[in-house]
């Protein structure tokens, strides 16, 4: 919070405006003075507030964990304009119950209102990667892929290419990550 301080003609010294007198002080220039602050201050609360956060859950295939380390990173950076809370697991379930994974991955799914799922060459041979992207649409989610594919020949995740009407494809692009997580969570 900025302080602000007037410097008081009359005696050339400056007033901080705080008076503890307890009578009214017009160290800030009037009556005329105040309501232009007030004015002011009325204006900052009607200003364009930030972007939604979206909340997003992060499929990927483990073996793509730094390219998703590095979306997250983008999205944590001041200077980035995406903008998302991680839902995602940061940390593998040390179990290898399928159910039970199951059961604490749709948990995340379920707080979220979009999965985004990062798609390179070998993400077609994830099964829970598909599998993430079929509960997402299950659940009534927004799903966005980003394709992120070196060679354009190869293949998508099956559960995409069997729900293009309900997955949207975008490259990594922010403005275009950004449009399309924000459209996918409106439309569920």
């Amino acid at each position: 919070m900025k302080e602000i301080c007037y410097l008081s003609s009359n005696m050339g010294e400056i007033d901080m405006g705080g008076g503890g007198g307890g009578g009214y002080s017009t160290g800030y220039g009037g009556v005329d003075n105040v309501e232009r602050l007030e004015g002011i201050a009325r204006g900052e609360l009607h200003k364009e507030t930030s972007p939604i956060r979206r909340r997003v859950y992060i499929s990927f295939r483990g073996e793509d964990k730094d390219l998703a380390n590095l979306f997250r990173g983008q999205a944590k950076n001041e200077y980035s304009d995406l903008e998302f809370i991680d839902f995602s697991l940061k940390v593998p379930f040390n179990s290898e119950n399928a159910e039970y994974i199951k059961s604490g991955i749709r948990e995340r799914i379920t707080q979220s209102s979009v999965t985004v799922v990062l798609v390179t060459d070998s993400t077609h041979q994830s099964e829970w990667v598909n599998w993430e992207i079929e509960e997402s649409l299950r659940l009534n989610k927004g799903v966005v892929v980003i394709d992120h594919r070196n060679n354009p020949a190869s293949r998508m995740p099956v559960a995409v290419s069997q729900n293009t009407d309900r997955v949207k494809v975008v490259s990594w692009n922010h403005e275009e990550i950004n449009n399309a997580i924000n459209k996918a969570a409106e439309e569920r």
